[in-house]
Order: C-alpha cells, then sequence, then structure tokens
C-alpha cells in the first residue's frame, strides 16, 4: 500500500498508539448498561478477543460512573487489556469529579462540545472535563455529530453566513459548522493546557458525502489524529455497505486514524460484527492484516453442487477458530491467502495464486480436487472426506511456514 497518511500527532490511549503513522486502530463500543459489570466486562472481552483494540462504553449516570473501575479490575483480572473508552454527555463533568476511580480507570474521554452545556456553563464544564484529563493523564476525543451539534456556536455561525455576500448553502453550513465546532473546541482545550498529543477529533454524520467532504476539510485544517465513523449507519447490508463506502474513500486518501462501525445489531445478534467489519475494510484496503483470507468464486450453472460453498464456509469457519491460537505461535499467519474454487475455469489459477487453493469439481467434472501450495500442485484429495483433509494440509502449512 502506498496511499500517503495524513500526517497527525501521535496520541497514547493506553497501550496503543493512535495516530503519527501508526497503523489505523479498530474501535468498537458496548451496548450493555454499563451498571451491570458482570454483562459489561463479558462483552468487552468478547469484543476484545474479535480484535477490537479499543472499547467505548456508556457513562451516563453515577450508577455506571461507580461501576468502571471495578469493569477495569475485572478485565485486568481475566487479562482483557484493551483501554475503555468513556462516552460523556450533559453531566460528564460531574461524573469525573465525584468518581475518580471512574476517571482513572478509562484511557479516553468522549466529550461532544454540543451537549456539554450551554451559555457561560458551556465553557466551564468543558474545561473542568479536559483539566480532569490532564490531571490524570488521559487522552480526549473531541466528538461532534451532527445530531447534537451546539447550538450557539449554530447561530452564530448561520447569521454570519446570512449577512455574507456569498453565502454557503445549508449542506454546505452544516459541514463548516461541525469543522468549526471540532476545531475551536480543541483550540479551548489546548488553551486549558491539554497536549495535542493527547487530542482526537471525530466529526459523524450519517450521510456518505457528507461524510467524506467534512473529513477532508477537517484533514487540511488540522493534524490532529482523527476517528472516523459513519454515525447511525443502520442495520445490515445497508450498513455495511454505507460504512465500507465512506471510510475507503477517506482511508485511501490517508485520512483515520482509527475507525469505528455503528451498526444496529440484529435482535440477539453479536456486537463483534462491527469489529468483523472494520477489520475487513482495512484488510481490503492492504492497510492491515487480521485474519486469513479466503477467495471463493460466487459459484455458476458449471457449479450447480452446492460443496464448493460450504466447504468455503467450513474453511472460513476453522480459519477464525484457529486465529486465536494461530496469532500467539505463527506471527504472520493473518497474511495467509486460502483459495476455495468452483470448477476448471478459474479454479487452478485462483489456487496457484493463493498460499493454499483447492479447485474443486464442478457439474460434469472429473470428482477429484487437486490442492496447490505455493503455486505447485501438491495432491489431488478425492471422496467424502475432502474438508477434513484439506484442513490438515492449511494446519501442517501454518506450522512450517510461520513457526518463529
Amino acid at each position: 500500500m502506498t496511499t500517503e497518511r495524513h500526517k497527525t500527532h501521535g496520541v497514547a490511549v493506553g497501550r496503543v498508539m493512535v495516530g503519527g503513522g501508526a497503523p489505523v486502530v479498530v474501535q468498537s463500543m458496548t451496548n450493555t448498561d454499563t451498571a451491570d459489570v458482570a454483562a459489561t466486562v463479558a462483552q468487552i472481552a468478547e469484543l476484545a478477543a474479535a480484535g477490537s483494540e479499543l472499547v467505548r462504553l456508556t457513562v451516563n449516570n453515577e450508577v455506571s460512573a461507580a461501576a468502571v473501575g471495578e469493569i477495569r479490575q475485572r478485565l485486568d483480572e481475566l487479562g482483557v487489556s484493551v483501554p475503555l473508552i468513556g462516552d460523556f454527555h450533559f453531566n460528564g463533568h460531574r461524573l469525573l469529579e465525584k468518581y475518580p476511580d471512574c476517571a482513572r480507570a478509562l484511557a479516553k474521554y468522549r466529550i461532544n462540545p454540543g451537549n456539554v452545556g450551554s451559555g457561560e456553563k458551556r465553557d466551564e464544564q468543558f474545561n473542568a472535563m479536559i483539566e480532569k484529563a490532564i490531571e490524570h493523564g488521559k487522552a480526549v476525543r473531541i466528538g461532534v455529530n451532527w445530531g447534537s451539534m451546539d447550538k450557539q456556536l449554530v447561530a452564530r455561525m448561520m447569521d454570519e453566513n446570512a449577512r455574507s455576500a456569498d453565502p454557503l448553502d445549508a449542506d454546505e453550513m452544516t459541514r463548516e459548522i461541525m469543522v468549526a465546532s471540532a476545531l475551536e473546541s480543541a483550540a479551548q482545550a489546548e488553551a486549558v493546557g491539554l497536549g495535542p498529543d493527547r487530542i482526537v477529533l471525530s466529526c459523524k454524520m450519517s450521510g456518505v458525502q457528507d461524510l467524506v467532504a467534512v473529513y477532508e476539510m477537517l484533514a487540511r485544517r488540522c493534524n490532529y489524529a482523527l476517528h472516523l465513523g459513519l454515525t447511525e449507519a443502520g442495520m445490515g447490508t445497508k450498513g455495511v455497505v454505507a460504512s465500507t463506502a465512506a471510510l475507503s474513500v477517506l482511508l485511501q486518501q490517508g485520512i483515520g486514524d482509527t475507525i469505528r462501525i455503528s451498526l444496529t445489531p440484529e435482535p440477539g445478534g453479536s456486537r463483534t460484527t462491527e469489529v468483523k467489519v472494520a477489520q475487513q475494510i482495512l484488510q481490503a484496503l492492504e492497510l492491515r492484516s487480521f485474519t486469513p483470507q479466503v477467495i471463493a468464486c460466487p459459484g455458476c450453472g458449471r457449479t450447480t453442487s452446492t460443496y464448493f460453498q460450504q466447504l468455503a464456509r467450513d474453511i472460513q469457519d476453522y480459519l477464525d477458530a484457529s486465529m486465536p491460537r494461530w496469532r500467539k505461535e505463527y506471527p504472520g499467519v493473518e497474511e495467509m491467502n486460502v483459495a476455495v474454487m468452483g470448477c476448471v475455469v478459474n479454479g487452478p489459477g485462483e489456487s496457484k495464486h493463493a498460499n493454499i487453493g483447492i479447485s474443486l469439481p464442478g457439474t460434469g467434472e472429473q470428482p477429484a480436487a487437486p490442492v496447490y501450495v505455493d503455486g505447485v500442485k501438491t495432491v489431488t484429495l478425492k471422496g467424502e472426506g475432502i474438508a477434513v483433509e484439506f484442513q490438515r494440509i492449511v494446519e501442517a502449512y501454518v506450522k512450517e511456514r510461520y513457526a518463529s
């Protein structure tokens, strides 16, 4: 990957470095009641195991603030060291003051300048949170959201725009206000004494084109580390596609230091889906590698049998299940490519390009499956046990190729 990254200050968020040339970091957020310590610890552990490198949790009342210290302690006892981010709105200044264990346990505070207060209280309450970050040596994300913009800033900038000889249209003005809110708040935080190496900015919008435009503006105007995310992305395919479209355009330009995919989970669905989508975006753009990739053909009239689809699924499940162990024992295995193809048209060729590939027989083809290892045909599998035999070949290859 040759894309030049937008140059930003490096920010230490616990043990994780954000910006400053560090790899783009995957972030997620819990949806448990933070006051439910057991449920929150379990979900954070699950997100961390899936690969989330930062986890944000809601801190919205005294009960949740009181629970944060215990949550951090239990995670440490489990060996889960993922840094925690406190999501504060409206009352964060009071909670950080009253619950010092919470302030110490969090690695970063998220402040929304649109709802930290109004009038004279706005600056007072914002400054109080920044002072707590300075006191405890924590990073701060100033997160502007177009659903909760600073009303006073909106009124002021709208009035200025109306008096302008060449006023901006509504969409352009919204973007200007978003960027101004982030930059003015960052300047205020620095004036209080927080260094630029402790500040992360975000300007989240729910429209793809809006998000791309506002982050391009933000990147041109500052060198703060930037957190990317399409807010309220939605459910299922819509949320995945919209988030991928927006973030890929920005990441390809070198913009973005952390990312989060704000998917609405299916009822009873795992929160880890947002982590896997974030990883796949970064891996598809060749920015990072997280897990071996399975290349599988979509099937056509030449492959009326679904056997290769089942094998592709089984292999992907096998790789996912093996990665926690492999990641510790076999560094570099996350860059491995595995091809599971369905007929002789592209099967042998794709299999040769992968580290390991298998070309299954299409409709009417000889019932045999040649296996290629690093471009060389090594064996032809037959019978009912192809899936198990192929997994054994993959396991042997991993041990031989990636052993320390």
